[in-house]
């Protein structure tokens, strides 16, 4: 049914070329991570989003090997439904790049300077993102300021934020 693979360095299952769910290790935790986790119905409230950013993916999980065991019939449970959400074509609906806060100290560089607008522009809608998410984050201006002002060699070179 699920066929295992490596990706990012974790065993990742996937069906029909599309990934269900991931094993991934954190420090205090391992988790699994569902993909489509959103559109889960989680009977057992165990999922968890990881960030308030992230918009699909849930996880669940486990600070020891007996929560994993004792959860053994809920999680092939979740598993199953995961890849009938997948088998059914559900997809989770994603805010569009133009629906993120966008940091006024960037609109004002963006209106400024027509070859930064274009390259931001020219970015996936995955770099936008993560810049609006970076540069809208901290409360002072002077610091969201700082942060436009550093990243626009990298936007105008096309690369994304962790590029």
């Amino acid at each position: 049914m699920l066929i295992e693979e490596l990706k990012w360095g974790c065993p990742c299952y996937t069906f029909q070329e599309s990934n269900i769910v991931l094993i991934h290790v954190f420090k205090e935790y391992c988790a699994l991570l569902f993909f489509k986790g959103a559109l889960l119905s989680d009977a057992n409230g165990i999922l968890v989003q990881q960030t308030e950013n992230v918009q699909a993916a849930r996880q669940i999980r486990f600070t020891n090997i007996g929560g994993i065991v004792e959860m053994e019939a809920i999680l092939k449970a979740y598993v199953y439904e995961a890849v009938e959400v997948e088998k059914a074509g559900l997809k989770v609906d994603l805010k569009k790049h133009t629906e993120f806060l966008i940091a006024e100290e960037l609109q004002k560089k963006l209106d400024e300077n027509h070859e930064l607008k274009n390259a931001f522009d020219a970015l996936t809608p995955g770099r936008q993102r993560a810049y609006y998410l970076y540069f809208s984050a901290p409360k002072q201006a002077k610091t969201r300021e700082a942060r436009v002002e550093k990243c626009i060699a990298q936007i105008l070179n096309g690369k994304g934020l962790n590029d």
